[in-house]
């Protein structure tokens, strides 16, 4: 488990790309994404080791990935564990500032529920030592607008009648403390892989297949 946990760690924070702003000062959060590729061909290596993709089919996850900046122990334990990221809302928004969103070109199997190729919110519902991760089709805020009550910003106002996956996540202890929340992709084939979230000394798995 301690080396499954610490490949994990390292894994997700190489391959956690982060799209950062052209801004001189960043974001508190800063925006990112984390994405893979199946059903694509990849040619053999140039000279360079490069190789060509032809065709495939996007995965991807947009989020804003908060910093520890100094907190210790992010998630609380006990009554109170979960409410200081979820911020007075009702489950997490799996990062900061505007909806984590999960957009897939393919249909994808999770928790025994197909999803159509299309855009997701990503919500988790925090309890300790078990987290709950939920995608749903909730309207949402490009930007926070307090007056419009019809879409959600966040997680606030979120309502789980728009919910459509709701699956427990495998919970994990990376060997290293996980400065910047970080969601990646892992053990990924074309036929599927796992989706990883992580933050300090806490991550989360969920496994998901990719549908014809």
């Amino acid at each position: 488990m301690i080396r499954k946990a610490s490949i994990l760690g390292m894994s997700l924070l190489l391959a956690g790309a982060v799209t950062a702003t052209a801004q001189e000062k960043k974001a508190p959060s800063p925006p990112g994404s984390a994405a893979t590729v199946v059903n694509a061909t990849f040619s053999a290596p140039d000279k360079d080791g490069e190789r060509r993709v032809t065709g495939g089919k996007w995965i991807e996850v947009t989020y804003s990935r908060p910093i520890l900046r100094g907190r210790t122990n992010i998630f609380g334990k006990g009554a109170d564990y979960g409410k200081a990221v979820n911020g007075g809302a009702p489950v997490w928004r799996a990062g900061a500032n505007q909806t984590t969103k999960l957009t897939t070109e393919v249909p994808l199997m999770i928790g025994n529920k197909e999803l159509a190729p299309g855009s997701y919110d990503v919500f988790v519902e925090l309890k300790e030592a078990a987290w709950t991760l939920i995608l749903s089709t909730q309207p949402t805020q490009d930007k926070y607008d307090p007056n419009d009550k019809a879409r959600i910003w966040g997680s606030y106002g979120y309502d789980p009648k728009f919910d459509v996956v709701r699956v427990p996540m495998t919970m994990m202890t990376p060997a290293v403390s996980i400065d910047q929340f970080t969601i990646g992709f892992a053990d990924m084939t074309n036929a599927g892989g796992k989706l990883a979230m992580a933050w300090e000394k806490t991550a989360a798995v969920v496994p998901f297949a990719v549908g014809k």
